[in-house]
This record gives C-alpha cells, sequence and structure tokens, in this order.
C-alpha cells in the first residue's frame, strides 16, 4: 500500500510535534513543511534534510496537509489548500460561536472545491469532548466535574514565538469560578530584548485582544514545561441511576504531542468521508 505524503503547514509546537510523530509511522510520510518568508528555510535536526517551502505548491506531492498554524490564521490558510484540492486536518483552538463559525466556513470551502476537511482534530475541541460525551452517556443522569492544571495554549503560544527577541515561550490559560479568561505567558528573550516590547507587541496582536494577560520573563522555557498538563475528568451518578455509578479520567500528558496523534489519525481516516467539514470523532 502507498505511503499518504503529508504536508505540515507551520512549524511551532504542533507543527514539530506532527513530524516527530511521522517519523514513527509506516503508512505515512512527511512531504515538506510551508513556512513563511521571514522564517528559516532549514529544520533542526532531525528534520534537517525536510523539505521547506513557502507555499505548498512548492512540493512535489501532497495528499494531506496538517494546518498547525495559529488559531486566528486558520481559516485563511484552509480555504488556500482547499482551493488546491488538498483535504485538510486542523486543530483551531475556538470556542462556542467562534467555533460555530468557523466550521460553516470551511464546510462551505470544503463544499465549493469538492473536498473533505477535519475540523478540531485536538485536545478540545476533538478527544476531550468525546470522554465527557462517552461519560454523560454511561451516566445520564448526573453530574460532570473538571480538575485542570493550567493548560498550555499551543495557538497563543506559536503567536509568541513570532515576535521578534523572544527566543521560546509557553502561554498557559486558567479560569476562575466566574468564568473569566487569564493568559500568563512566560517568555525566554534573546540578549537586548526587553519585557517592555513583548507586552507591546501582545496588545497590538487581535489573538490577545480583551482577554487579561500577563506577561513573565523566565531563564528557561523547558524547564517550565517539564510540568506538562493535567486533567481529572469525574462523572458521578444520582439515585436514578444508581448510588454508585461513577466514572473518573486522570491524566498526564503533552497537549501537542496528543494533538499530534489525533491529526494523524484524522489523516488516516478523511479518505473515507466526502466533502466538507467534518468534526473529529472515532
Amino acid at each position: 500500500m502507498a505511503k499518504l505524503n503529508i504536508a505540515i503547514i507551520g512549524f511551532g509546537r504542533v507543527g514539530r510535534a506532527c513530524a516527530l510523530a511521522l517519523r514513527d509511522t509506516d503508512d505515512l510520510v512527511l512531504a515538506g513543511v510551508v513556512r513563511h518568508l521571514d522564517t528559516p528555510k532549514t529544520l533542526p535536526d532531525p528534520f534537517s534534510r525536510v523539505p521547506v517551502v513557502t507555499h505548498v505548491r512548492d512540493l512535489k506531492r501532497v495528499d494531506r496537509a496538517l494546518v498547525c498554524v495559529p488559531a486566528n490564521i486558520v481559516l485563511g490558510v484552509a480555504r488556500e489548500l482547499l482551493q488546491a484540492r488538498i483535504p485538510i486536518i486542523e486543530c483551531a483552538i475556538l470556542e462556542e460561536h467562534a467555533l460555530k463559525a468557523h466550521y460553516e466556513a470551511i464546510d462551505n470551502a470544503a463544499h465549493h472545491h469538492g473536498v473533505p476537511a477535519m475540523v478540531g482534530a485536538g485536545w478540545n475541541p476533538g478527544i476531550l469532548p468525546l470522554f465527557e460525551r462517552a461519560f454523560a452517556i454511561l451516566v445520564p443522569d448526573g453530574h460532570t466535574t473538571h480538575t485542570n492544571r493550567p493548560g498550555a495554549s499551543l495557538h497563543h503560544t506559536e503567536a509568541v514565538e513570532r515576535i521578534q527577541g523572544v527566543k521560546d515561550a509557553l502561554t498557559t490559560e486558567t479560569r476562575d469560578a466566574e468564568g473569566q479568561l487569564t493568559r500568563y505567558v512566560y517568555v525566554e528573550l534573546a540578549k537586548g530584548t526587553t519585557l517592555e516590547t513583548v507586552e507591546a507587541a501582545l496588545v497590538a496582536d487581535p489573538l490577545f485582544v480583551g482577554e487579561r494577560t500577563l506577561v513573565f520573563e523566565v531563564e528557561s522555557i523547558a524547564a517550565l514545561e517539564e510540568e506538562g498538563r493535567g486533567i481529572l475528568l469525574e462523572r458521578t451518578g444520582t439515585e436514578r441511576t444508581g448510588a454508585h455509578a461513577a466514572l473518573l479520567l486522570e491524566a498526564r500528558f503533552d497537549v501537542s504531542t496528543f494533538t499530534a496523534r489525533i491529526m494523524l489519525d484524522a489523516a488516516r481516516r478523511i479518505s473515507s468521508f466526502k466533502s466538507g467539514a467534518h468534526r473529529y470523532s472515532l
């Protein structure tokens, strides 16, 4: 059986994780990486021999495209790929009305060009809602609670990494009891770069507009990332479903690694879908 040629669009944390995951597959091969004009045209080891281009048309053959760019530019990238008749898999982290509008826009483009697209192939949206739905099916009359460790926001992290003078970055997010979102941005700065410069760039970035954002300088992002992410998902039943009905999921994981594995799963299965947008499912 011929291997599927996969293009990765963007090479931030998710893009790198996808490239690493592709090295361990027998049925998928990395055709190349598409990056912006102002980014390096060579990749660090072990990807130094992987073709790097500025447009997907410059790659010899592409069967699927994994869209690994910040959420605010996913739609434009997706439309361009669908116009080229390339099935796409994306993992934009959006919620409620924004996610609905995003899905509808990609669905319209995918139908117009007769190509399938997989939307929300990540952790959330993606696999987490499927766990929640399964728990609700098995314990229909009950209550679900989440306990989160501060989680990395992949797309916001990649946006910060693009700021000149930022060597590495990590963006996490938490919500208080009232649902108020706060983003914590940790940056490892190049010599001569000031924290004020980064803060000014974030104020001007539409991705951070209207959100409470705190910026901190750290010596090593790698050391900070060792803590990873965790979640505790618990569903408890009532007397109607049985007093002892309870389900528990406790997990510790790296978000970008999980996202990459989900995107590769979607890439394998997308050929069985008709043209249009499809939400990731098992």
